[in-house]
């Protein structure tokens, strides 16, 4: 990849300046959750009655939007999502943000192939450095593709951004049109709460899984984090991470020394991610440290090469699963509410790797305005978006037990299922199960 194609000198310019740029009908790339823009947000926020029709792709929000904040009716602004955060969730219930659907790392692939457009792309990253580069911090994604695809690329300056090392984690002045400085704010943190009984139920079953020298990916949320935890009292040595997202937990077993990659057939010794999310700690522990890379998504998701690695484990979560074993893990009925992610690229990967493992995990139940669920049910909700399906569904566990449905038929799938269920919804999901046809009627 060319990341020096000219020696352009970009003009450096004011936010409101360079939010003059934007014209009615543009399509706007803000990148994902650190490296989003702030003082051109504002900028084109204060330009919202002189616009029409301004599309802005974007992923995982990790603060409020301007120009979402002073459109709250979108009749300017249109907001599509590659993957919700909770602020864009909020968003798309307000009817004012949209999802789009995707393999996360699958995404350079599409602007590439399918010519995405890219009127004008704002990315922050750090100062440029003695090469005229300018580091992305630790959220690389798909950035790249996005920069070589843009008309105008526009740069946020704040050296508050780790400085994460990676062969491609870089923009090159020369690719770069606008520069836009003095961008201070720290970088927003994602609360870590601490993982409950059940969390903890499940990690010490996932945990009790892993061997010494597996590759991890660990997803967004309390359970693929309590296995973290656990771990830090496990005999698990030498582990690698190639992971999509990097975590406080990750970084808990790095500072253990349970994290190597020794054992690593690609990357040795490094781990390796896309996006970095966490606390103030996991940004320094980051920072100008060899031991971590960041790679672009279609190299840390695409199964071909997760794959590469052996003893992959993917721990993964789900909101609802059915007696087939297909996992709805990103819509609520009609309601979206996160994304695919990497979940099925991983789960993938880990099955295709060699001795690899794929865990998806969930609570039992669920309480909504005072009445308790079961997760684990007959037919998934109306409107349920599958996220992974039965057939690539591996390990299941609940605080109640972990099982595998490889290989096994849609009765044994049912058993199976239903073992792992909250006790108080076993007999009713058999007795669905069997009037169903799910499990026949003589099978024991």
């Amino acid at each position: 990849m060319n990341i020096n194609p000219s020696n352009k000198t970009p003009r450096v310019i004011t936010a409101a300046e360079a939010a003059r740029l934007v014209k009615s009908g543009d399509w706007l790339d803000y990148g994902s959750t650190l490296v989003q823009p702030d003082l051109f947000d504002h900028a084109l926020a204060a330009r919202k009655t002189e616009l029409r029709n301004i599309k802005i792709r974007s992923c995982i929000s990790v603060r409020p939007r301007a120009i979402l904040e002073a459109d709250p009716e979108g009749d300017h602004f249109f907001w599509f999502s590659w993957h919700f955060g909770g602020y864009d969730r909020a968003k798309h219930d307000a009817k004012i943000g949209h999802y789009i659907p995707v393999n996360l790392g699958e995404i350079p692939d599409y602007y590439r192939r399918f010519n995405d457009p890219i009127d004008v792309a704002i990315l922050k990253a750090r100062p440029a450095d003695a090469n005229g580069r300018f580091n992305l911090g630790g959220s690389q994604l798909w950035h790249r593709t996005v920069v070589e695809r843009a008309r105008i690329v526009i740069v946020e300056i704040n050296d508050n951004l780790p400085h994460v090392f990676g062969d491609q984690n870089s923009i090159h002045r020369g690719e770069i049109d606008y520069i836009i400085e003095g961008n201070d704010l720290t970088n927003a943190e994602l609360p870590n709460a601490p993982p409950s009984a059940v969390d903890q139920a499940v990690g010490r079953l996932i945990a009790a899984e892993i061997e010494n020298g597996s590759c991890l990916q660990i997803g967004i949320g309390g359970m693929p984090n309590a296995v973290c935890s656990l771990l830090l009292n496990s005999d698990a040595r030498d582990l690698g991470i190639h992971t999509e997202m990097l975590t406080d937990g990750i970084i808990d077993l790095y500072k253990s020394g349970r994290v190597t990659g020794a054992n690593k057939k690609i990357d040795t010794d490094k781990s390796v991610f896309t996006f970095c999310l966490g606390s103030k700690i996991l940004y320094e522990t980051i920072d100008r440290n060899p031991d971590f890379h960041c790679a672009p998504v279609e190299y840390t998701n695409t199964p071909h090469n997760v794959m590469r690695n052996d003893r992959v484990v993917a721990i993964n979560n789900t909101t609802q699963m059915d007696l087939q074993g297909q996992a709805a893990s990103e819509s609520d009925g009609h309601r979206h509410i996160s994304g695919t992610g990497g979940q099925l690229q991983f789960v993938r990967a880990a099955y295709a790797s060699e001795n690899g493992k794929a865990f998806i995990c969930l609570a039992s139940t669920y309480e909504r305005r005072g009445t308790r669920k079961s997760r684990i049910v007959l037919n998934l909700t109306p409107g349920n978006i599958v996220t992974t399906p039965r057939s690539d569904i591996m390990y299941v566990v609940t605080e109640f037990g972990i099982i595998n449905l490889k290989g096994k038929s849609v009765a044994e799938r049912a058993k199976s299922l239903i073992s792992i269920a909250h006790p108080d919804y076993r007999e009713e999901l058999e007795r669905d199960a069997r009037t169903h046809g799910l499990i026949p009627r003589a099978y024991i």
